[in-house]
């Protein structure tokens, strides 16, 4: 095993470090875990330099001064990096380790005690030293390591001596023999590497994170001299989309608009750009594009109106002989939505009534659908509110539950007790909308023992019942604690299929939680939600929430009234929300759906 001192000498504002008694490395990766030190041994060349020699498990440490959080190390990096005080937990892998810390820069290394390791001009150490490679601690054939690789050759050896070495021609994986070739590493990059030493297969699995991927060349509106940046994809760094006009020509996505790192290929609409590769040849039209920066695989998936767009199966009423045609958003030509009751089975989706143009894929309830190839979709019975994009091949399958009854209950309303429940009206266009009208309410008291404050409950029965401190609008969840109210006399107006509710004026006679009063569209979402106020018969600025159906708001903005906005809802994960939009007396609920 190699021992690296840091013996780098740096003016730092970590000047404490020359004073330490005692430098420890703790954490649950270390044998004290988080509750005791491992003390380092220091240096007695420079007194700023600390080593160990030490058995860890994979978890997070960090290093620190005289047994004391007052001055501690961490950063992100590992196995090199440097520590900044009060930095993250350093995450480390399982292994033997000799670990040099330097008080003075925070510069760290933990060199891992390996017997297998990759040489090469592509590899940091080049081809005078190796760097070893991590143990799987479930696999004792399996060694890995993430590692920053230039474009050059490696091959893979053990002990350090080339006495027993591995190579072979293929990149990014191969199976690799013994004094086989030098393996081709192209292009630079972050890589995790992985070998098995007993079948020989190797992995360079590229970690790169690129700061922007875009569209470039002739075809594009920017020509050859400026890139159409692509949208990244939150729950895949890997996955850029982009819609895009494109005239006949030529493309090559690039990154952080720089020629460094390039891919190109002869196939079209779709192929695996080659680092480097040729310019991709494109014919004229709108399309919807897709790229994959580590894999290269690309799509350019042509954009088309289509006159109907069906649901198909033997879920469906009209089995696997007749669609089941959706309704199409005015708004969004590429939205398809219906409420229908399915069958245990399978469905599909189809354009125009025909399986020329057809999407699947085996997630359930919400998911991506394939093009042309994707599978069945496994459907469960029930009743559904559906919704299908056919840009994008997002879906999603809402259950939709209708109660007999719903009631306020609770000793702060009418009855004074938590037995009897208080019936509200259903509204006639809508079965999940509720109002009540003149409802008288105490305020209030934390000192109640038994149980200030009411509830919201379907059925006069405990099993589904909303709740939620906030006070005079809110949005319960299923279970919620108890709405703290003030009191008078309201008129309530309860939404049971997101919780939302609200107790206005007694006085007014508008729907306050009609979901029609604002459009929101595409739905399901996937980078941009646009939201259309002009319906709302009220001026100035109105608060939009989106929360998620924890009850977490997860999105606040001050927003003008009467006017279209688009949000930005990129960040956001796959799943249902609900968008709220309120001001001192109005609330209206939107729920909405995200896909990836």
């Amino acid at each position: 095993m190699k021992r690296h001192l840091l013996f780098t000498l740096f003016l730092s504002l970590l000047s404490f470090g020359l004073s330490a008694q005692s430098i420890g490395i703790i954490g649950d990766a270390t044998p004290g875990g988080w509750d005791a030190d491992t003390d380092m041994t220091q240096d007695p060349d420079s007194t700023d330099v600390w080593t160990i020699q030490i058995t860890l498990t994979d978890g997070e440490v960090k290093f620190r001064q005289d047994d004391d959080w007052l001055a501690n190390w961490g950063a992100t990096d590992f196995p090199i990096g440097i520590g900044e005080q009060d930095g993250p937990n350093i995450g480390v892998f399982a292994g033997d380790y000799f670990i040099t810390f330097n008080t003075a820069t925070g510069e760290y290394y933990f060199d891992v005690d390996s017997d297998i390791g990759i040489i090469g001009d592509a590899t940091p150490g080049g081809w005078d030293e190796d760097t070893d490679m991590f143990k799987d601690q479930t696999d004792p054939n399996r060694f890995f390591i993430d590692i920053t690789l230039t474009t050059g050759e490696a091959k893979f050896r053990q002990n350090d001596d080339w006495a027993v070495n591995w190579g072979a021609t293929g990149f990014p994986s191969d199976t690799a023999v013994q004094d086989g070739p030098n393996i081709p590493v192209n292009p630079g990059a972050l890589y995790r590497v992985t070998l098995d030493t007993l079948t020989g297969v190797y992995t360079f699995e590229s970690e790169i994170s690129f700061g922007s991927i875009g569209l470039i060349g002739d075809a594009t509106p920017g020509g050859w001299d400026e890139d159409t940046d692509m949208t990244k994809d939150p729950e895949n760094g890997e996955l850029w989309t982009l819609i895009i006009t494109l005239s006949d020509g030529e493309v090559k996505f690039r990154a952080d608009d720089d020629w460094v790192n390039d891919w190109g290929g002869t196939e079209f609409p779709t192929g695996v750009g080659e680092p480097g590769g040729p310019n991709i040849p494109v014919t004229a039209g709108d399309y919807f594009v897709t790229f994959n920066s580590t894999t290269g695989d690309y799509n350019f998936r042509l954009i088309e109106e289509f006159a109907t767009v069906g649901i198909i199966g033997d879920a469906t009423p009209g089995g696997w002989d007749t669609d089941t045609d959706l309704i199409q958003d005015p708004d969004d030509v590429h939205s398809w939505s219906i409420r229908m009751d399915l069958l245990d089975g399978e469905a599909k989706f189809r354009a125009d009534n025909d399986w020329i143009v057809n999407w699947g894929a085996a997630d359930f309830p919400s998911g991506t659908g394939i093009l042309e190839s994707g599978p069945n979709i496994p459907i469960t019975a029930g009743d559904y509110i559906i919704s299908f994009n056919s840009l994008t091949g997002d879906y999603n399958f809402r259950e939709v539950v209708e109660y007999g009854t719903v009631g306020l209950i609770g000793k702060s309303g009418p009855f004074g007790d938590w037995e009897n429940d208080t019936p509200m009206v259903k509204d006639v266009d809508d079965f999940n909308l509720w109002s009540l009208e003149d409802f008288t309410v105490l305020d209030f008291d934390p000192d109640d023992t038994d149980g200030s404050g009411i509830k919201f409950r379907a059925e006069n029965d405990w099993t589904v019942n909303w709740g939620l401190v906030d006070f005079p609008g809110g949005i319960g969840t299923s279970g919620g604690p108890n709405i703290e109210t003030v009191a008078g006399t309201y008129r309530v107006t309860f939404n049971s299929s997101n919780g939302e509710y609200l107790f206005g004026s007694s006085s007014s006679t508008q729907d306050l939680l009609d979901p029609a009063s604002i459009q929101i569209y595409p739905n399901p979402a996937s980078n941009i939600l646009n939201i259309d106020l002009d319906a709302i018969e009220i001026q100035g600025q109105v608060s939009v929430r989106i929360i998620d159906l924890a009850g977490k708001t997860v999105f606040r903005q001050n927003l003008q009234a009467d006017q279209l906005h688009q949000l930005n809802v990129s960040d956001l994960q796959s799943g249902a929300y609900m968008l709220n939009v309120s001001n001192e007396d109005y609330l209206i609920g939107k729920r909405f759906s995200i896909t990836k």
